[in-house]
C-alpha cells in the first residue's frame, strides 16, 4: 500500500502540494492525472525518496522493489550494449551472481559448496534465469530488431529509442511497485499496443501518469487527480473520472448557491433586529452560526474539452491527392517507399500508422510537395490549398510578437473571440495572449503554431503528430473539431484515441508499400487480428505457484537455451550453403567465359555436361538456403514473442 498522508511540498516560493492525501492499495493500478505542472513527477519523486515532503508522511509497504520510468539520465554514462542495459535493472541479481563467481573462483570447502547452492536456489527464485528472455521479449515489443540493435551500444541511438530502452529495462524488473511517467511519449502505434498487453499482465501495484486516454481507460481503475495543490481521488477509469469530477463540481456549486442563499437570509435577519433587545438571543445565535460556516471551494480546471469552432474551408474538387506508382529513397539504395498508389478525396479523413522509421513522415512530405518522389507523380487535385504541421513548423514564428498577432496575423478576418476562444482551447488564455512569443517554452510554441494554422484552415490539412505537448482537455477539443471539419485531413499520430475518434480510414505502413483499409481504427484492428492473432507476451500470464513456478523457470530457462543452439545451428547450416552457392557460382562463370573465348583446348561436351551438373546443384543448394533461411526467421520470430 502506498499512503500520503497530509503531504505539503514547495519549491521556494512555489508550493506543489498542500496537506494532500490519497492511497493506492497492493495491486491497484492507478491513473494520475491533473494539469501540465501540477505535481505529479513530483508525487513520483516522493515515492521514490528522491525528494522529502515538507509536511506530511509517506508510507510504502516494506522491501517492496520500485520500478520507475525516469524521464532524464545521462545515455553517456552507459557503456552496455542495449541488450545488457536492458538486462542490467536487477542490481540483486547482479551481486548475487557476482558472489557466485567469487566463490567459484575460491578453493571451496564443504561449506563453500553449499553456499553456493543456496546462492543458485536465490538466483533461480527471483528469476535470475529468465531475465535475457524477458528483455529480448520487451525489446521486440518496443521495436527493437535482434539482428539489427541487441548488440549496439545503448548510447549510439537516439534518444527517443534510447528511452524505448528505459522502458523494457524498468519492465524487466517485474517491480512490486511500477511507476510510470509518461511511457508512451517516444512510442508508435504498434509499441503502444504492445506495451499495454504487456501491462494488462502485471500483478504488482501501478500508478501511471499519461496524456494517454486509450492506456488510462484500459489499464487503470482509480484515478488520482492532482490539481490545485490537492490530491482528489476517483474510483474509476479516466473516462469515469472526467464524468465523476463535473457532476462533483455541479454538486458543489449547488451546495455553495445554497449556502450563500443562506448566509444572505442570515445576515439580512442579524441587520433586521440587531437593535431589538427582544430579538437579543436570536441575533447573537446566529452570529454564531454564520461564524461556525466554512466555505465551499470550489475545484478549478474542471475537466471539460472546452471548444475549438474551425472556420468551413474552401471547397475543393473531389479528388483531393493522388499518387501513382511512387517510390522514394533518401540514398538513392534502399527504398523507403516504392509502387505506391493512394487517391485521397474531399472529405476523407486518413490516418497513417506503423512503425517509427516506416515511412509516415515521407509520405506526409511527398503529399505536400517538400520532397519529390524519384518514381511516379504526384497529383494535386482542383482548388486544393494545403495546411502543413510538421514537427519543426513552430520555429517559423516571429518572436518578438505577441500570441494574439501571430494568430490574427493568420486569420485577419476573424473576431477576437474566435481568436481567444481558439487560443484557450490550446491552454493560452487571459492576459496569456498579450505574451511576446519569445517567452514561450518549446511545447508552447507547438501549440500557438497549431493555433496559427487553425484559425484560417486550408482545405487540406496534413498533420504529423499534432497532440504533441497537449494536455487530455486540449486533446479532446482538437479532436471534436477535427472530426466537425469539413475539408479533408491526412494525419500521423500515436494517440490512439485520437486516432480512433477523427480518421475514418486508415493506411498502414508496409515498407516499401503501403495497406488501406476503408474504415476506422478499430475497424482496422479487427482486421489486422483477425488476420494475424496476436500472442501474449512473456510476463502476460498470473504466475504460478510453489513447485509449478520453480519448474516454469526451468523450463523457460532450458526454452531459452534450446532456442540460443538451434539458432547457432541454422546459421551455420545458412553460411555454409552460402558458401557452396558462391563456390558453384564462381566455378559456372569461369567455364562460361572460357566458353565464350573460344578457347580451343577446352572439352566442350565435358564443360557443357559440368555446366549442366552446376545448375542441377546450384538449384538443391539454393533450396537448402532457403530452407535453413526460412528455419532461421522462424526460430528468431519465436524467441522475440
Amino acid at each position: 500500500m502506498i499512503d500520503f498522508r497530509q503531504v505539503s511540498k514547495s519549491f521556494g516560493t512555489h508550493e506543489v502540494l498542500r496537506d494532500a492525501s490519497f492511497r493506492a492499495s497492493d495491486g491497484e493500478r492507478v491513473g494520475i492525472v491533473g494539469p501540465n505542472g501540477a505535481g505529479k513527477s513530483t508525487v513520483f519523486s516522493l515515492i521514490r525518496g528522491e525528494l522529502t515532503p515538507d509536511a506530511g508522511s509517506i508510507e510504502l509497504p516494506s522491501h517492496a522493489r520500485i520500478g520507475h520510468l525516469r524521464q532524464e539520465f545521462n545515455p553517456h554514462e552507459v557503456t552496455e550494449d542495449l541488450l545488457e542495459y536492458a538486462e542490467s535493472g536487477r542490481e540483486d541479481l547482479h551481486e548475487i551472481m557476482a558472489e557466485i563467481h567469487r566463490l567459484h573462483d575460491e578453493d571451496q570447502n564443504h561449506s563453500g559448496q553449499v553456499r553456493i547452492g543456496e546462492l543458485q536456489t536465490r538466483f533461480e527464485a527471483s528469476g535470475g534465469y529468465d531475465v535475457r528472455a524477458r528483455a529480448e521479449a520487451a525489446l521486440s515489443g518496443l521495436g527493437f530488431t535482434e539482428e539489427e540493435d541487441f548488440k549496439r551500444p545503448f548510447a549510439s541511438f537516439s534518444g527517443g529509442w534510447q528511452m524505448r530502452a528505459e522502458l523494457a529495462r524498468v519492465l524487466v524488473t517485474q517491480p512490486d511497485v511500477l511507476l510510470l511517467d509518461e511511457p508512451t511519449n517516444y512510442l508508435d502505434i504498434p509499441a503502444i499496443v504492445w506495451l499495454r498487453k504487456y501491462l494488462k499482465g502485471f500483478n504488482g501495484t501501478m500508478l501511471l501518469i499519461s496524456h494517454d486516454r486509450y492506456l488510462l481507460n484500459s489499464l487503470t481503475q482509480v484515478t488520482v487527480e492532482i490539481a490545485n495543490y490537492q490530491a482528489t481521488r476517483y474510483s474509476g477509469n479516466y473516462d469515469f473520472y472526467a464524468t465523476e469530477r463535473v457532476l462533483r463540481y455541479e454538486q458543489r456549486l449547488a451546495a455553495s448557491k445554497n449556502q450563500d442563499r443562506r448566509k444572505k437570509e442570515i445576515k439580512q435577519f442579524i441587520e433586521r433586529f440587531r437593535s431589538k433587545n427582544t430579538k437579543a438571543a436570536q441575533v447573537q445565535s446566529r452570529i454564531k452560526m454564520l461564524e461556525k460556516m466554512e466555505d465551499i471551494k470550489l475545484p478549478q480546471n474542471v475537466v471539460s474539452p472546452g471548444k475549438m469552432r474551425l472556420k468551413e474551408p474552401m471547397r475543393s474538387g473531389q479528388e483531393v491527392v493522388r499518387l501513382e506508382d511512387v517510390g522514394f529513397s533518401y540514398d538513392n539504395e534502399r527504398w523507403v517507399l516504392r509502387g505506391v498508389d493512394l487517391r485521397i478525396d474531399r472529405g476523407q479523413k486518413v490516418a497513417l500508422v506503423g512503425l517509427n522509421g516506416m515511412g509516415k513522415t515521407t509520405l506526409l512530405r511527398i503529399l505536400t510537395d517538400h520532397l519529390t518522389p524519384q518514381e511516379g507523380k504526384r497529383v494535386l487535385g482542383h482548388k486544393v490549398t494545403i495546411g502543413y504541421q510538421s514537427q519543426e513548423f513552430a520555429e517559423t514564428m516571429n518572436p518578438d510578437v505577441t500570441l494574439f498577432e501571430t494568430v490574427r496575423s493568420s486569420g485577419p478576418g476573424s473576431s477576437m473571440q474566435d481568436i481567444r476562444t481558439l487560443l484557450g482551447g490550446f491552454g493560452f488564455s487571459g492576459d496569456t495572449v498579450e505574451k511576446r512569443v519569445s517567452m514561450l517554452s518549446g511545447g508552447e510554441k507547438v501549440r500557438l503554431a497549431f493555433a496559427r494554422l487553425l484559425i484560417a484552415p486550408p482545405n487540406f490539412l496534413i498533420l504529423d503528430e499534432p497532440t504533441t505537448h497537449l494536455d487530455i482537455a486540449a486533446r479532446e477539443a482538437l479532436e471534436i473539431a477535427l472530426r466537425d471539419f469539413k475539408g479533408t485531413i491526412c494525419v500521423v499520430s500515436h494517440d490512439i484515441d485520437f486516432v480512433r475518434h477523427v480518421a475514418d480510414a486508415i493506411i498502414e505502413m508496409r515498407p516499401p508499400g503501403i495497406q488501406r483499409y476503408y474504415g476506422n481504427y478499430d475497424y482496422y484492428r479487427e482486421k489486422v487480428d483477425a488476420t494475424a492473432p496476436e500472442q501474449a507476451e512473456t510476463g502476460a500470464t498470473k504466475k504460478p505457484s510453489g513447485v509449478d513456478r520453480k519448474a516454469l523457470r526451468r523450463e523457460r530457462a532450458e526454452a531459452v537455451q534450446a532456442i540460443s543452439k538451434q539458432k547457432r545451428t541454422l546459421k551455420a547450416r545458412v553460411t555454409k550453403y552460402e558458401m557452396r552457392i558462391d563456390e558453384l557460382e564462381n566455378a559456372q562463370a569461369a567455364l562460361t567465359e572460357r566458353l565464350q573465348k573460344g578457347d580451343c583446348n577446352i572439352d566442350h561436351e565435358a564443360t557443357n555436361r559440368r555446366l549442366s551438373e552446376i545448375h542441377r546443384e546450384l538449384g538443391e543448394a539454393t533450396e537448402l538456403w532457403e530452407q535453413a533461411a526460412g528455419e532461421l526467421e522462424q526460430v528468431a520470430n519465436s524467441a522475440a514473442q
